[in-house]
């Protein structure tokens, strides 16, 4: 299981500690969803998500004043008592010192933040769910072209670092190279990074390292990029038979989710970065609700009709 330090959610977030005797350091966030403990509040405990991190927003604020002190200080007692890794007041509210001392002798963080509790809690859920999200590495090198997040694979030599430095000098931008950590954010995406050791840096045989963010300047490398294209490269073999229509699209699977793949022949006279750059534009007509390939075949067979 994968976890997030708390330490790097106050500092990612900003927000306000409110009980700066109590130690963070060991404290880690292991689930990317948040919990409103409005029902808690009330004294209803069962299926209390007592692992997430809490949010006060206004509505529970409001309610606790309603019921008054006594009340208030005993239900946030109890929600302390599950060992709740931290919680968090939104809308910049007022925190009670009762509850403020009741957080230390628990040992239970406290803090806040001038966000709207809506806002904050998608921001922060959307933050965990990459950072926890399930993920593997892969070899490879992934590249930004035209906003198309393009995987290169292939076996090692084959030139794949070769292809992104020319892509860099065609304008497109780095996110990987030789390793690409690949994260499941959700069903629908993937997003890859660098791992922060080789993270700018590119092989290449001959030469050695170059830090390519150093070289061609900040606008030539990314730190992360959804994974929309993967191509292939491979060495020409004059007997296998190779797609020329591409009618029929080939996907690779990561962590479940298909992704479109598309496998180059590589030979001596063929210009593999811009090939890249064309299935990457390939790639976004057919989002865009184009498909050569399909427009192509649709003149044939209405020529043979005629």
């Amino acid at each position: 299981m994968y976890a997030v330090k708390l330490t790097d959610v106050v500092e990612k977030m900003k927000i306000q500690n409110l009980t700066p005797e109590v130690d963070t350091t060991n404290i880690e966030i292991t689930q990317a969803d948040v919990n409103r403990p409005a029902l808690q509040l009330t004294g209803f405990f069962d299926y209390f998500d007592h692992h997430r991190i809490q949010i006060i927003g206004h509505v529970e604020a409001t309610y606790m004043k309603k019921q008054g002190v006594e009340h208030s200080l005993s239900m946030m007692e109890k929600i302390l008592s599950y060992r709740v890794p931290c919680i968090i007041f939104c809308r910049d509210m007022e925190v009670q010192s009762e509850c403020i001392e009741l957080a230390e002798k628990y040992g239970i963080p406290l803090f806040r933040t001038k966000d709207t509790t809506t806002s904050f809690s998608s921001e922060l859920n959307r933050w965990l769910k990459v950072e926890l999200a399930p993920r593997i590495t892969v070899h490879g090198v992934l590249v930004d072209i035209y906003g198309e997040g393009v995987l290169i694979m292939g076996e090692s030599g084959i030139g794949k670092s070769e292809v992104a430095l020319e892509l860099i000098r065609r304008g497109h931008r780095l996110v990987s190279d030789d390793v690409v950590e690949i994260k499941k954010v959700s069903d629908e995406t993937l997003i890859g990074t660098a791992p922060e050791k080789i993270r700018h840096f590119i092989e290449l045989r001959g030469i050695g390292i170059i830090d390519a963010k150093t070289l061609f300047g900040v606008e030539s490398v990314k730190d992360d990029q959804s994974i929309d294209l993967v191509v292939k490269l491979e060495e020409w073999e004059k007997e296998k038979e190779y797609d020329r229509m591409g009618l029929e699209e080939q996907y690779i699977e990561f962590l479940g989710n298909k992704v479109e793949c598309h496998s180059i022949p590589i030979r001596p006279g063929r210009n593999t970065a811009i090939i890249c750059e064309s299935a990457a534009v390939n790639y976004r007509q057919k989002l865009m609700g184009y498909n050569a390939a399909r427009e192509l075949y649709n003149r044939v067979t209405n020529d043979l009709i005629k």
